[in-house]
């Protein structure tokens, strides 16, 4: 057994976060951290862990949680994992950070798209991007993963084989992605209000939401070369949810079956990743509740460009899920080790 530590978790991330883990068989969860309900019974922010969990919340000490913990994740804004990590702290534990901290290797790059200086840049060329999937070896042998946002796993993922095989020009790729109000957080924002949501789809961050730089490097780095792509997010009346459909023209002489067998390549032994049948196009419905990600792509012969599809839990694959697998990685657990939950329906 190892003992984590969540720092935020009462918001919707670290929520998920203690409800994955309390059915992992290998992890005792020993601080639940939160700036906001200090000393507050955790199942009386979350009724739902009412006779589950007994634990009063604690303060956001990770210097003293890192002397309790053998992991510890942040799921807090972005700033803060970067303004208390020390040398201390990761020579005595393990950091999974949900925020932004650490996914992008050029400071500068980081500083531009999040209006904030970074308080710990010694610590980024170590950090090791947390995409399972792509970088599972890396995860392995990591001490600070920094763990992708729900975006860009699920645009990652969705692009990525076809960029690696170079089915596709990269830079024609377009992204339309849409999001359950959950991936807003849980403050209280006008923006979010039911009144506000209900029977409304919206466009945000047009031209310059901060996961843009994130997928432009990740995919970047699958072709050997920089990018720039378009990308917009979208949020839509639901709790929870990512659907991505991006576009991009092909490259000479690619068909249905070389699109399809790309991704058989990359995901053929994936636990978490199911190319749909063809045809089939994903639903969030269909992952809901789950660490899945449900991928597919069709051409269209008309324009010469392949529609590539995702959709994924925000708040498992995109968030808590992917934490607690890259937990699993770290530490040499078997990687589904508290994951195998059954997508929810209805």
């Amino acid at each position: 057994m190892i003992k984590a530590g969540i720092i935020g978790a009462t918001g919707y991330a670290g929520n998920e976060i203690v409800r994955l883990l309390l059915g992992h068989k290998e992890v005792e969860i020993a601080w639940y951290g939160s700036r906001s309900y200090i000393d507050k019974k955790y199942a009386g922010i979350y009724q739902n862990f009412f006779r589950l969990v007994d634990a009063s919340c604690m303060d956001e000490n990770m210097h003293a949680l890192a002397r309790e913990a053998d992991v510890i994740f942040t799921a807090t804004p972005q700033g803060f994992c970067a303004s208390m990590l020390q040398e201390e702290i990761l020579s005595t534990t393990k950091v999974v950070d949900l925020s932004a901290d650490f996914r992008i290797k050029d400071v500068a790059r980081y500083e531009e798209w999040y209006g904030i200086r970074h308080a710990s840049p010694q610590f980024i060329p170590e950090a090791v991007y947390g995409l399972c999937e792509i970088n599972r070896e890396e995860i392995r042998k990591a001490r600070l993963v920094a763990n992708p946002g729900c975006y860009t796993t699920c645009s990652i993922l969705t692009i990525y084989p076809l960029v690696k095989e170079g089915l596709i020009d990269p830079d024609t790729i377009i992204i339309d992605a849409k999001s359950g109000t959950s991936g807003a957080g849980r403050g209280a924002k006008v923006d979010n209000l039911f009144c506000e949501v209900n029977e409304n789809i919206k466009a945000y961050g047009v031209a310059s939401h901060r996961h843009t730089p994130e997928i432009e490097d990740q995919l970047g780095y699958a072709c050997g070369r920089e990018l720039r792509l378009t990308f917009t997010p979208h949020l839509v009346p639901m709790n929870r949810g990512i659907l991505v459909t991006a576009y991009a023209s092909l490259k000479d002489g690619v068909t249905q079956e070389s699109i399809h067998e790309a991704y058989e390549k990359y995901y053929n032994k994936e636990r978490f990743i199911r190319v749909l049948d063809p045809s089939v196009c994903p639903q969030t419905k269909w992952v809901e509740g789950s660490n899945y990600v449900d991928i597919n792509a069709v051409i269209d012969r008309r324009t010469n460009r392949v529609i590539m599809m995702g959709a994924l839990d925000n708040l498992v694959k995109g968030a808590a899920g992917q934490a607690v697998q890259n937990m699993n990685l770290m530490f040499g657990f078997e990687e589904a080790e508290g994951l195998m939950q059954v997508p929810m329906c209805p």
